[in-house]
């Protein structure tokens, strides 16, 4: 049951987020929140001060309170051009241990017939991938991963990497960690095998040290 400064807080946030009270629109007076809500003044301030909490409304000492904008949606991007750097790029590794080693553990322990179709298919097509295939199977293989967690947002976040999560970091490594290397290819297809293997198997704690190892492996590869 709501009690009463929520009833009012409630009331006002539905004319905010509706568009009844627009962006740097002042709130009705006291007076008249008092009338239209049947509450004391007591109430009405300690609504508002909610509201301020949440960053609905901004009060200014003998002006009122008017309504802030509530922020847009936004969808995360991230441009080819904005890793510029070395350093760059070993933070988007960092930052892809630390989403996806949780994302097979996820994975792992939500596995489905389906998932772990998708899953095995993207590591066969990786593993049968030759060298200019290479880049877009192993994000395939990322991906399918990403999908068996059944959360959009681990798959809307590797969409909006794609494939340059993959090649950017093999464009700062020696030949000897190209997909034209026999030992390098043998390499990264065993911590894929391992990978897949704890997935399908429902071994979260095991996908997860998986993943992070084989993602720690390329970070270590970045710094040599």
């Amino acid at each position: 049951m709501r009690t009463r400064p929520q009833h009012v807080v409630a009331g006002l946030k539905d004319k905010i987020l509706r568009g009844d009270l627009a962006p740097g629109a002042k709130l009705p007076s006291e007076a008249e929140l008092i009338e239209e809500y049947a509450v004391s003044r007591t109430v009405v301030r300690e609504a508002v001060s909610r509201l301020q909490a949440e960053g609905l409304v901004e009060t200014f000492q003998g002006r009122g309170s008017f309504v802030l904008a509530v922020p847009e949606p936004s969808s995360f991007t991230l441009e080819t051009s904005a890793i510029r750097s070395h350093h760059d790029v070993l933070a988007m590794v960092d930052f892809r241990i630390g989403v996806e080693t949780e994302a097979a553990g996820l994975a792992a322990s939500r596995v489905t017939p389906d998932s772990s179709a998708s899953i095995t298919a993207a590591h066969e097509s990786f593993t049968a991938a030759g060298h200019e295939g290479a880049v877009e199977a192993d994000f395939a293989f990322h991906r399918a991963i990403a999908a068996a967690t059944d959360n959009r947002f681990y798959v809307d976040l590797l969409d909006s990497l794609g494939p340059m999560m993959i090649m950017l970091p093999r464009t700062r490594l020696g030949d000897e960690y190209t997909m034209t290397d026999a030992t390098h290819v043998e390499r990264v297809q065993r911590e894929h095998d391992n990978v897949a293997a704890a997935i399908l198997a429902g071994d979260a704690d095991t996908a997860r040290a998986a993943m992070r190892l084989h993602l720690g492996n390329t970070r270590r590869r970045l710094t040599r």
